[in-house]
């Protein structure tokens, strides 16, 4: 009799992860919303399944079967059997990169009266003023007094010139994991863009485009999306991604962000579901300083899976300990963040 191949039934591959195969079962309840990601026979009476949980925070959960269920029934109880385990990084840094030459350039631009800030390169070619560096070695100095494994092991940062050589600055003062730090640029992580606003100053918005400074007086600048540019909206869609990506991919890690100052406060929006008037009026208080440390730490007893909880915002301990100067002047591209 010839040998026939096993009909065991396939397990379409889902493409969610890049590191580990998980297989979604063709007849799975919908509502479950689970993703397979292994199976395990223990002995004769039980069967261990580890999941992934796309729809609920990136949630994983390992459940056990009980006798008959097989895997379709074993994945229907996981929701009752399992035990869920976060995927936020253990600490998180939100930083803003230091001085730029656009920050002087729009200092410079207010002080004469001028509509226009004049800088030569494009926004994502501006680089460090001299003081931004000396703030971005601060920052380095300020992680490197910390211990080893309490250090960043992921850097991710804006393709900016200016956030990538606050990254590269600080990294080469030590302030990173030496063996391990695994460092990513990330467009999700760009500044907002600014459309036909690009390097006006309030004077010369509302001297060039009076309507749109009176769109934006009524909708406000959460809304308010001027041609060609962003909103605070726009930005909180792509970072909504990001922080998938960081959940999906760097759980239990120490995550560094080295950003922009909307990104900065479009974050703490997304994370501490804050709402619109509340995210603005932290933003009324004051800029978000150059080298400025957000700081964030995971606590598993805040609700029922755990969280991320704030830590300190905008500190600027690691400029003052190296004796940096602090600056906060805004962006150079537009007054009006």
């Amino acid at each position: 009799m010839p040998l026939t191949k096993s009909r065991r039934p396939r397990l379409p591959t889902s493409r969610c992860h890049t590191r580990c195969a998980h297989r979604r079962p063709r007849h799975a309840a919908k509502e479950s919303q689970t993703l397979a990601r292994s199976s395990t026979t223990l002995g004769k009476s039980r069967t261990k399944i580890r999941c992934y949980y796309p729809m609920l925070n990136n949630l994983r959960l390992v459940a056990t079967a009980r006798p008959g269920d097989g895997l379709v029934g074993a994945i229907r109880l996981l929701p009752r059997w399992g035990k869920m385990q976060s995927s936020w990084p253990k600490r998180l840094w939100i930083v803003r990169h230091g001085e730029s030459a656009g920050n002087v350039a729009r200092d410079a631009a207010h002080a004469a009266g001028a509509s226009r800030i004049f800088i030569e390169e494009r926004d994502v070619d501006v680089p460090l003023s001299e003081r931004g560096q000396e703030q971005a070695r601060a920052l380095g100095d300020w992680f490197a007094a910390n211990r080893e494994p309490e250090r960043p092991n992921i850097v991710l940062t804006s393709p900016y010139v200016r956030a990538r050589s606050t990254a590269a600055l600080a990294a080469e003062r030590g302030g990173f994991q030496s063996t391990r730090c695994h460092r990513v640029i990330d467009e999700r992580l760009r500044e907002r863009e600014f459309g036909v606003l690009d390097r006006l100053t309030s004077a010369g918005i509302a001297e060039l485009f009076p309507e749109q400074a009176e769109a934006r007086r009524v909708m406000g600048k959460f809304y308010h999306r001027p041609p060609g540019g962003e909103s605070w909206c726009d930005v909180i869609l792509r970072l909504r991604s990001m922080l998938d990506t960081i959940g999906l991919h760097y759980g239990g890690c120490n995550v560094l962000i080295v950003a922009h100052q909307v990104v900065v406060l479009c974050l703490r929006y997304l994370i501490e579901n804050l709402t619109e008037e509340e995210i603005l009026a932290i933003d009324a208080r004051g800029d978000v300083v150059n080298c400025g440390v957000t700081e964030y730490g995971f606590d598993p007893d805040a609700g029922p899976d755990g969280a991320l909880k704030l830590i300190a915002y905008n500190v600027t301990a690691p400029l003052r300990d190296a004796g940096a100067p602090v600056t906060a002047a805004p962006d150079a591209p537009v007054a009006a963040r």
